[in-house]
């Protein structure tokens, strides 16, 4: 694997994301709505694609030529009642599969490990939107990689564990979520498979 394209690369998962697969020396292609928004020492190491997910054009012209996506797409701070992760995630699967691209690792959530009803009222909205794209890439027939992960913190490296089918502890790194995002595109054993990850409790 030599080069991967990334989606939501300005979030805090992505960014490390960004980070991790330069420094195992992997050409990294991005979309970016702003590109100014990408800190200033990775825009000269990445090709910035500028443009949106939700266009399939955009999408298509990022993917073509990879060897796999990661995708870490987010809503920010807004948990409003929204389509557009969902929709980004089928223009992905929609260009891969143009491309002939058909490893991709997704970022979701550990709320999908719930029922939707005993989720908190106010990540309902995102969690049905992740759910959709869960969806997609299980009925999409490539090689994908859910990741599920709990909590986010910007805590140093750490050790983790990686469990299928449930989540493994409360919290993640966000440097350990965005490698373990990189790193995973390379190892089959993950492949088509839900996976909650966790940082180890001592």
């Amino acid at each position: 694997m030599k080069q991967i394209a990334i989606f939501g690369a300005t979030g805090q998962v992505g960014l490390w994301a960004t980070r991790k697969a330069l420094a195992l020396g992997l050409s990294v292609r991005v979309l970016l709505r702003e590109p100014t928004r990408l800190p200033e020492e990775l825009r000269s190491k990445v090709d910035v694609k500028q443009g949106d997910v939700t266009k399939l054009e955009d999408v298509q012209a990022t993917v073509e030529g990879v060897d796999a996506v990661l995708v870490a797409l987010g809503t920010r701070n807004d948990i409003s009642a929204s389509t557009t992760m969902s929709e980004g995630m089928r223009n992905i699967i929609t260009a891969m599969k143009s491309c002939g691209v058909d490893i991709v690792s997704v970022c979701l959530s550990a709320f999908l490990f719930y029922d939707l009803e005993t989720v908190p009222p106010m990540f309902r909205h995102v969690t049905a939107d992740h759910q959709r794209m869960l969806d997609s890439i299980k009925g999409s027939g490539m090689k994908w990689i859910a990741v599920l992960p709990p909590h986010f913190t910007n805590s140093p490296s750490s050790k983790y564990t990686v469990k299928e089918g449930s989540s493994p502890g409360r919290t993640i790194t966000t440097q350990d979520l965005g490698q373990f995002l990189v790193e995973s595109l390379s190892l089959p054993q993950y492949y088509n498979k839900v996976l909650g990850i966790a940082t180890d409790v001592e």
